[in-house]
């Protein structure tokens, strides 16, 4: 591997997969950075590249929420369009009794948006029957 700052996504699963390599009798080796987690030295260094990566990464989605909430003060960001309305889909499915693949068909939508539609409504009947 050339480089580390790709492997992972955060500091656990990078030690993950050092780890997962050291089970199987092998160690990682970056060739354009010093990283060989056969010694301290580069094991230490990889760790700190991974806490650097995930802090870096903490800090964009910090400032990506606080944009998309001063867009939304503004009145800007709106969030994303409703691909379909979650009432007509429950009426097919239930007063007509459509099946999903129908009713996508008929609406013009994926029929995993159908189901999220039907699924979200029955999560919701859930929580409102584990509340009372």
């Amino acid at each position: 591997m050339t480089r580390v700052d790709r492997l992972a996504r955060s500091i656990g699963d990078l030690q993950d997969v050092v780890r997962e390599l050291r089970t199987k009798g092998a160690s990682l080796q970056a060739t354009e950075q010093p990283i060989d987690t056969s010694t301290a030295a580069g094991k230490a260094f990889l760790d700190m590249l991974g806490v650097f990566a995930e802090f870096e990464t903490n800090l964009r989605r910090e400032r990506q929420i606080e944009g998309i909430e001063r867009a939304k003060a503004r009145g800007i960001y709106k969030g994303r369009k409703v691909k379909a309305d979650t009432g007509e889909i429950r009426r097919l499915r239930h007063e007509e009794g459509l099946r999903p693949t129908e009713i996508a068909s008929r609406l013009g939508i994926s029929r995993t948006t159908v189901w999220r539609a039907l699924n979200a409504r029955a999560t919701s009947e859930v929580r409102t029957a584990i509340a009372d």
